[in-house]
């Protein structure tokens, strides 16, 4: 189709409000208010280390991570271009401790949305794909019908409560990936008109792959069947396995999930060993939740190893979690191999580790 003939977001989000005929378009309206902070981020990420206009770093974030200027930055877009539309009751940023309430005198709406503004942000000064995760929810009818401010209880909803999620790609091209609960669509930014317009409708993650991505200076605190697993990768064609697989690691986990949507894989950054306070690395509500939500729309698969991860109940609002994606039977196997293992506390000691130095 030619691209003066493509679709705009605007008009797919139109066609899709249309299933829907007594919607009142507030969705559609906020998904356009998050594309616009979408494309000032874009903007301001290809200055990149040049921007002036980017507020000073080196604080730390809730998460105890470095702040990256452009972190700072991006968060303050995403609150100024969607706090005051009238359709939200409240935020969650992982830049931001608490819940960031809808200024007083504003009016409140019927959704929450949670936002991760800059991921892979560390990323910037070597000219790596960086982007933006966002879901959206329904606000508790208590929150609706009182109009309080939210608290953080009222977001922790399980990702099948998603209303929609999607992520926005700074590559070469920009791009919006987008679901509302019907497949997922991808959208490119044409500079010329200023708008999304659609370019990758009902994208489809393969079942099987070839491929698969995870950081492997961890692998000394992986558990066994991630252990498992990456080994019988890595063993190739002559392994149980029987072909040979290619491995990825990029860093920023919308550049790996765009590229597991492209084209397949599976992706892993599982609940290891490291600091048992933390038994994942990423995060639910901004990261897992929204990512999860995608993967399963096109027909991938997103775990934590154990379960499915949109059946997980939040039970904070930066709560961190192991997490698994992308080509289903792949995700499958992986789910499989932690059902096969017995749990370590289970494990005779007649084959425990043993050491001469061991107290």
């Amino acid at each position: 189709m030619p691209l003066s003939r493509r679709w705009t977001l605007t008009r797919y989000l139109i066609e899709e409000r249309r299933r829907f005929p007594g919607a009142s378009g507030d969705l559609n309206a906020l998904i356009l208010d998050v594309s616009l902070a979408c494309k000032a981020i874009a903007r301001i990420v290809s200055f990149g280390t040049l921007n002036d206009n980017a507020p000073a770093g080196g604080s730390v974030n809730v998460q105890g991570e470095a702040q990256q200027p452009l972190d700072v930055l991006s968060n303050d877009i995403f609150l100024r271009m969607t706090d005051w539309n009238g359709h939200l009751a409240g935020m969650a940023s992982e830049e931001l401790e608490a819940p960031h309430q809808i200024p007083a005198g504003s009016q409140r709406g019927k959704y929450l949305l949670t936002f991760d503004p800059l991921d892979g942000s560390s990323n910037i000064d070597v000219n790596v794909s960086v982007g933006s995760i966002f879901s959206v929810l329904r606000a508790p009818q208590a929150v609706v019908d009182s109009g309080r401010d939210v608290t953080e209880a009222d977001f922790l909803q399980p990702g099948t409560t998603q209303v929609a999620a999607g992520y926005a790609l700074y590559g070469p091209v920009t791009m919006l990936v987008l679901t509302v609960g019907n497949g997922v669509a991808g959208f490119t930014l044409n500079h010329n008109l200023g708008e999304f317009v659609l370019t990758h409708p009902n994208l489809r993650v393969p079942e099987d792959t070839h491929e698969f991505a995870i950081n492997t200076s961890n692998s000394r605190f992986w558990e066994p069947p991630v252990k498992r697993y990456v080994d019988e990768c890595l063993a190739g064609k002559p392994g149980p396995r029987g072909k040979d697989f290619n491995m990825r690691w990029i860093a920023s986990m919308v550049a790996e999930a765009h590229r597991i949507l492209m084209r397949g894989g599976v992706f892993l950054y599982p609940r290891d060993t490291r600091d048992p306070a933390k038994p994942g690395r990423l995060r639910l509500l901004y990261e897992a939740n929204p990512i999860g939500f995608i993967m399963e729309q096109a027909g991938g698969r997103a775990s934590t190893g154990r379960q499915p991860v949109l059946g997980v109940q939040p039970s904070a609002l930066h709560q961190r979690i192991g997490l698994v994606f992308g080509s289903k039977n792949e995700v499958e196997r992986i789910e499989r191999y932690h059902h096969d293992t017995p749990p370590r506390d289970s494990i005779s000691p007649l084959f425990a580790e043993r050491s001469l130095f061991r107290d």
